[in-house]
């Protein structure tokens, strides 16, 4: 009899499992909240408003897939000048010396090329969007997956593909213990305090005077820049905000985008005055991202590892996630080898 197994999440860790499990000829049922799939993988019009790179020199697993699928890559622009502002208003421009960069890859289409081509490889009806879990309990030699809407499902096995943080929202019966309870709240949500915004140009400008497109700025409302162009497409800036998820939300959309243009405008010169679109998310308002918790700044990188769940779940209940890989966690290799670890372990 074909095991059945439902994954809860249907990012680039639960659609990554859910394609290794179907090869391997499991009945597989992804549950996602979201009207979408990807997770925290957000494209829009080829630009990302989520994870954007990938470095081949160390990530095998997304590398590997990444040609598996066949997707188009090209390099991350960072030749040219980096901009520094100190102080507000102060510019300082840098050459960098050689090899100051690590190499790193994006993705033609943006990073949800890689979560679409993964959906791609299932099985119509796989995945159920808009299906929040509410409640997960063992039933003799089975688990019952409930849905928000009280449609109740029978599994031998459950994947939680979401951020540890997300986990308290489920139901569990038997109920969790209180130490694992407190090992997935005490585990943040990588960039879910965060907020990305991209500015779209027609053209690269800045590369005419020399500038790379990145920046940093310890004044700015946006603390790190980089150069989000499309080959053979718009041009754009895209920058990750120093301001706390706190300071962002006394400002509206409006004010935000204005600090915004005039930070970029004092980096790159007057012909960033003018975009063409600016796109903007804020991921600690995002409820199927950030918790309360989350809007915490981060003052270190999070120690991330497998959080392995009560003995009276052991063998029925698993967890992925990028948290839950301690090589790459943050990352979307992260992601991909914690899919692999919980696909192996079954």
């Amino acid at each position: 009899m074909t095991k059945s197994i439902a994954i809860i999440g249907a990012g680039a860790s639960g659609l990554y499992a859910t394609s290794l499990l179907t090869e391997k000829g499991y009945n597989v049922t992804v549950f996602e909240a979201r009207d979408r799939i990807g997770g925290r993988v957000l494209s829009h019009d080829g630009f990302d408003l989520g994870p954007t790179w990938y470095w081949p020199e160390t990530e095998t697993t997304i590398t590997q897939l990444i040609e598996r699928l066949g997707l188009q890559t090209f390099s991350q622009h960072t030749t040219g000048d980096l901009m520094l502002e100190r102080q507000f208003g102060v510019i300082e421009r840098h050459t960098l010396p050689p090899g100051h960069t690590v190499p790193s890859m994006r993705l033609v289409g943006g990073m949800a090329s890689l979560t679409t081509a993964l959906a791609s490889t299932l099985p119509a009806g796989t995945i159920q969007l808009e299906s929040t879990v509410t409640s997960i309990q063992q039933a003799e030699d089975e688990i019952l997956v409930e849905l928000e809407g009280g449609q109740t499902t029978a599994f031998e096995h459950v994947i939680l593909a979401i951020p540890p943080r997300l986990v308290s929202r489920i139901s569990f019966r038997p109920e969790l213990f209180e130490t694992t309870k407190s090992k997935l709240a005490d585990t943040p949500t990588w960039m879910a305090g965060q907020a990305k915004v991209l500015a779209v140009y027609d053209r690269p400008f800045w590369r005419d005077s020399g500038q790379s497109g990145q920046g940093m700025s310890w004044a700015g409302v946006l603390q790190e820049i980089h150069d989000a162009s499309q080959p053979g497409g718009l041009a754009a800036l895209f920058g990750f905000f120093r301001l706390s998820a706190a300071e962002r939300s006394v400002l509206d959309r409006d004010e935000l985008k204005r600090r915004v243009i005039d930070q970029l405008v004092r980096l790159f010169g007057e012909e960033a005055r003018q975009p063409r679109d600016v796109l903007y998310v804020d991921w600690s308002s995002d409820r199927h991202t950030a918790t309360v918790q989350d809007g915490v700044p981060l003052t270190d990188f999070p120690v991330y590892q497998p959080i392995a769940f009560d003995p009276a779940w052991e063998g029925r209940l698993s967890l992925a996630g990028t948290e839950t890989d301690s090589l790459f966690g943050g990352h979307i290799e992260g992601a991909l080898r914690a899919a692999e670890r919980v696909v192996n372990q079954l």
